[in-house]
This record gives structure tokens, sequence and C-alpha cells, in this order.
């Protein structure tokens, strides 16, 4: 070998444990950044001698696909559980002691206390607040569903801008890679920058990738509908401000196609958009419509009979905004939030809740007791027994929500228990959310520790390289240290 070889030797090797060395402190550097894939200086031996080609970036599509679709379910299940844990919260939370069930049965010992002493004042005015309690809850629990369905409608419209953004920084992030990658210039930092936004969009909605020529990469949700080729298509939603039970939400569209929402307690959606739809349109809707059916069942089990031309029954001791009594077994929407208590039975608004033992609460016409015996009992009776009585509920009401038939709510039951039963559907519907967010967690766990495994910076790793690197740099050294012996001899012979 010359010293001329031996001096391109040394200098090749000097380039290349700089670009070694260079590679290897970014990664160090970088190694608590979960967005960073680790990259390698990646050598190549010629005639004159060891060369850097390119600087690799340690990229795996199918752990990114993996990860993806994971975080994906787990973002949708995860916000299933938060909508279906504030609805439990409505109910007083473990104890479910703010639930129209809880107010029923104090109710219905009240009314059984007023049963014993027909004549007692005290009784009477226990069994009216008792029932002003039980239209209350059926009141407030009706607003906090709506509650419920207005905030996710807004979590919605913030989701919907934030995507919007994403898919904006996306475009930006993906031109640089195809302009790096078909000039030939590193594209690592773009790559690492696309797939950060990539793994937020996936998080707000289910996303394919699929990469075509430059590395570009088209994006498309799991059922087709494009969210990205070279430029982001419009994803469209207009809020509500206020709901009610009558009101439905509007669709969240993806390049002009509505996005469904997710299905089952398990969701079938994936990202936090779809489980957002869930609990907008479908979960606090169903319990809504269970509420309006504890306040028709109410309302007909509490009606009167007006015997004055033309017979008519009529509300009685409770009633609400319509003013009428149901003959169906159809669910009224928003009857809960209306259902009150007949003021004539009300002390504090000049009313006699006496008229409860003895009927004719809002119609004289359905006195029963004319003669105003203390001891008469069988109005009172009537209504206890009643509300342990079997009636028809809506069925679409106890529709069981991502459960099979044998799951859902009993539309023939008693009052008493459709209310217990309404609060165990809540339940069971959240415990199986429960158990699937830990399932989806734990396979978004392993998931991201499979990828970063793969892709990540690992110290002690990078530390060995760093100890490798030196040795050629001192190897290097020895080269350059001998040429100079050499050619001072040679200087001093020529001398």
């Amino acid at each position: 070998m010359s010293l001329t070889s031996a001096l391109n030797t040394a200098q090749s090797i000097f380039n290349n444990t700089g670009t070694q060395s260079s590679v290897v402190s970014n990664n160090i550097s970088n190694a608590g950044n979960k967005d960073y894939v680790r990259r390698q200086a990646m050598l190549t031996t010629s005639l004159n001698g060891a060369q850097v080609v390119q600087i690799n970036r340690a990229q795996e599509d199918a752990l990114l696909r993996q990860y993806l679709k994971t975080s994906s379910q787990d973002s949708a299940q995860q916000t299933l559980l938060g909508g279906l844990e504030d609805l439990k919260s409505i109910m007083g939370g473990n104890d479910y002691e703010t639930s129209p069930s809880t107010y029923l049965g104090v109710f219905q010992e009240k009314l059984q206390a007023f049963r014993t002493t027909p004549g007692s004042t005290v009784a009477a005015q226990g069994a009216i607040t008792a029932a002003q309690d039980v239209a209350n809850s059926l009141n407030n629990a009706s607003q906090s569903v709506q509650d419920v369905r207005a905030n996710a409608d807004k979590e919605i419209a913030t989701a919907v801008d934030k995507l919007n953004t994403l898919l904006s920084q996306f475009e930006k992030a993906n031109n640089a890679v195809k302009t790096a990658t078909a000039s030939g210039t590193d594209a690592s930092g773009a790559l690492d920058e696309r797939e950060k936004v990539l793994k937020q969009i996936s998080e707000i909605v289910g996303v394919s990738a699929t990469t075509r020529d430059n590395n570009d990469m088209v994006l498309s949700t799991p059922d087709g509908t494009i969210l990205f080729e070279t430029v982001p298509r419009k994803v469209t939603f207009k809020s509500q401000d206020v709901y009610t039970a009558s009101i439905v939400g509007n669709s969240v569209y993806i390049d002009g196609v509505a996005l469904p929402l997710g299905k089952g307690s398990t969701t079938t959606g994936q990202g936090s958009l779809q489980s957002l739809l869930q609990i907008r349109d479908e979960i606090a809707p169903n319990f809504q419509k269970q509420l309006d059916e504890i306040a028709r069942g109410l309302v007909s089990l509490f009606k009167e009979q007006n015997t004055a031309a033309p017979p008519a029954y009529v509300p009685g001791l409770f009633t609400w905004s319509g003013g009428t009594v149901d003959t169906g077994a159809t669910a009224v929407a928003g009857m809960a939030s209306t259902i009150s208590v007949s003021s004539r039975v009300i002390t504090s608004q000049g009313g006699d809740p006496m008229r409860l033992r003895d009927g004719g609460v809002n119609a004289s016409g359905a006195v029963l007791n004319t003669s105003g015996v203390s001891g008469y009992t069988a109005e009172l009776d009537r209504l206890y027994t009643a509300m342990s009585a079997d009636i028809d509920f809506d069925p679409a009401a106890g529709a069981p929500v991502g459960f099979d038939a044998t799951t859902g709510i009993d539309s023939n039951v008693s009052i008493m228990e459709y209310a217990t039963n309404s609060l165990g559907w809540l339940e069971q519907y959240r415990s199986n959310a429960t158990m699937a967010a830990e399932n989806t967690s734990a396979a978004l766990s392993r998931s991201n520790e499979a990828y970063s495994n793969e892709t990540g910076v690992n110290l002690d790793e990078e530390l060995t390289l760093l100890l490798d690197i030196e040795q050629s740099y001192k190897a290097a050294t020895k080269i350059l240290n001998a040429v100079d012996e050499m050619l001072k001899s040679l200087l001093d012979i020529a001398s």
C-alpha cells in the first residue's frame, strides 16, 4: 500500500467516524423523544476503503400499521367509557342515590305509610313530598342526559377542528418527505414529523396509510373514505348549542361522506369521533327514552277518569307539559324533563294533599271519597298495587344497544322493576365497556412497546456503538502516525 493510499484510508475513516458519531449523538439526544425513530449510518467497502453510503431510518411499516389500529381502537373505547361514566354520575355514582329508581322506592314506602294512616295529614304530605322528589329526579336526570349530549357535540366540534389542522400539517410533512426522497437527500426528519402527525390523527379517526412513489402517502378511513390524497379532504361538522330529547345531532362529513357512529359496549368505532357520535346519538338518547318511559308510566298509573261528560282520562298526581294521558306504549320525547306533581295537592301552592286519598286531583268529576271519610283507602290501595303491576313500556326504549336480546330491558314489567332495570342496563353497558377499555389499553401498550423496540433508541446499544466508533478512530490515528513516521524517515534519507 502506498503512503497516499494509506492517507486516503485514514481520511475516509475520519470522515466515516465523524458522520457515525454525529448520527449516534443525535440518537442519544433524542432517546426520550417518543416521536423520534433511530438512525443508523450504513457503510460499504470499496477499493478506496469504507465509505458512508446513506443514513437509514429504522422504519417498521407493519408495526406502525398495528400501532395506528390499536391507537384508534383504544381512543374510541376510552372515549366511550368516559361518556358512560358521565351518565353514571348523573344517577349519583356507585350507589345511584339520586336515580329515579331510588326516589320511586321511597315514594312507594311513603304511599304505604299513607295507606296505613289515611287520616294523617303528615303521612299525606310525606307521600306528596316523595312524589315531588321522583319528578325532580326525572327532570334533573333528563337535563343532565341532554347536557352529556351537548358536551359530546362540543367535543366533536373540537375534534373536527383539530383533525383539519392535523391534515394540513400532514400535507406539509408529506410534501417535505416527497421533496427529500426525490432529491436523494435525508428525509428522516420529515418522516418523523409525518409519523408524529399520523399518530395524532389515528386518535381522532381510524386511518389506513398507503405509500406511493417518492414516499408519498395517501390516508383513508377504514371504510375507504379518503382523508388525504395530495391535499387534505375537508372534514365538516355543524355544532348544536342546545340539546333536547327531540333534537337530532348533525353528522360529521369527511369528503362529503357521513362518518358512521360506533356500535356496542366494545365499540366498533375507531378514534374518538365515532365514540362521541355513539354517545350523543345512541347511548344517551336511549337512556333518555327510558327516563321518558318512567315518566309516562307514572302519569298513566296515577291518571284519573273524569266521569263528567264526556268521560275521559286526565293526569292525576303526576302531570306534564302535554297535559294528557298517553294510552299507547310509545315513548314521548322529553316527557321526563317536564313531569311534575299537580299543584292541587301541594300545600305551599294552595293545594290539598288529601286529594291523593280521595281522588279528584285534577278533575272534580273524579272524586271517589265524596263523603270525606278519613279511613278511606280504596284509591291508595289501587295506586300502591298499580306500582307493582306489569304495564307495557315502549320496546324501543329498552332495546339492547350492543347486547343480545336477552340483556335488554323487558318491556312488560312494573314501573319499579323498569326503573331498576334501566340502571342495570346502564351499569352492564358501562361494566362491559370498562373491560373492553382495559383490553384496548393493554393492546396499545403492547403495540407501542413492539414498535419502540424496533424503532426507538436503546442507550446501551448506542453507547456500545460509540465505543466501536472510537476504536475505528484510534485505528485511523495509528495509520496516520505510521505514515507520518515514514514520511519523516524519507525526508531524513533525502537530507
